[in-house]
């Protein structure tokens, strides 16, 4: 077990190391075609900071290097129209496959007030511009996560935390999101809590697009547009 742990971070501080001037579609062909699902996890975990291995499912099976790339390139266009719309910010993650993915977040200024789960005006405009990137990609899956401050109970703050996260995903829906590219809405409360954030900044929800199964499967078979 602890050569398996050893091997898997060599082989992900190795592409880390490779890979930091690369775009999506460069990662994306290494990884793709160097990585199981198991390594893959890890490797995400590092990149996207403890939480990588948990955005979407594994499939078990390695992902082969053209397919890798064109997912890459997928993510890469996807992140770049996300970087335009006001009060976003995106990062560029891994998925559980070791695959690309994006992470866009949403601030408390542009979704919710303190202790409240109500879009305001904004937050849709914003919101329905985003709607758009997922009806482009209809391949892509998303997770959506609430979070809160650390003000008042456990309890309380995961409640309000799960009404976020429905909150947006309702509103997608609204706006012509397909429901089944909705593969997560989830309260975190304070379990996340991020302190290098204010708490006014951990008030936010964080969305995660990533390939979904029929998108890895197009891209292996060549079809994926």
């Amino acid at each position: 077990m602890k050569s398996m742990k050893s091997l898997c971070v060599v082989l992900a501080a190795s592409l880390l190391f490779v890979s930091c001037n690369m775009s999506n579609v460069g990662k994306g062909a290494l990884i793709g075609g160097g990585s199981g699902a198991a390594v893959g996890a890890g490797i995400g975990a590092l990149i996207g900071k403890g939480k990588g291995a948990a955005i979407g499912a594994a499939i078990g099976t390695v992902v082969g290097t053209t397919a890798g790339s064109l997912i890459g390139k997928k993510m890469d266009d996807a992140a770049a129209q996300a970087k335009e719309i006001e009060g976003a910010s995106v990062e560029q993650v891994t998925d559980a496959n070791g695959l690309k993915a994006v992470k866009v977040s949403f601030d408390s200024g542009i979704l919710f007030a303190f202790n409240s789960a109500e879009l305001n005006a904004q937050s849709r405009n914003s919101l329905s511009e985003f709607s758009r990137i997922l009806m482009d990609n209809p391949e892509m899956d998303i997770d959506i996560y609430g979070h809160t401050d650390k003000v008042g109970t456990y309890e309380a703050n995961m409640k309000v935390s799960q009404q976020r996260a429905e909150a947006v995903a309702s509103y997608l829906r609204q706006c012509g999101v397909n429901n089944s590219q909705i593969a997560k809405v989830q309260g975190v409360g304070y379990n996340q809590y991020d302190e290098s954030l204010s708490a006014a900044d951990n008030r936010r929800v964080d969305i995660y697009l990533y390939a979904s199964e029929e998108m890895i499967k197009a891209a292996e078979n060549g079809t994926l547009k």
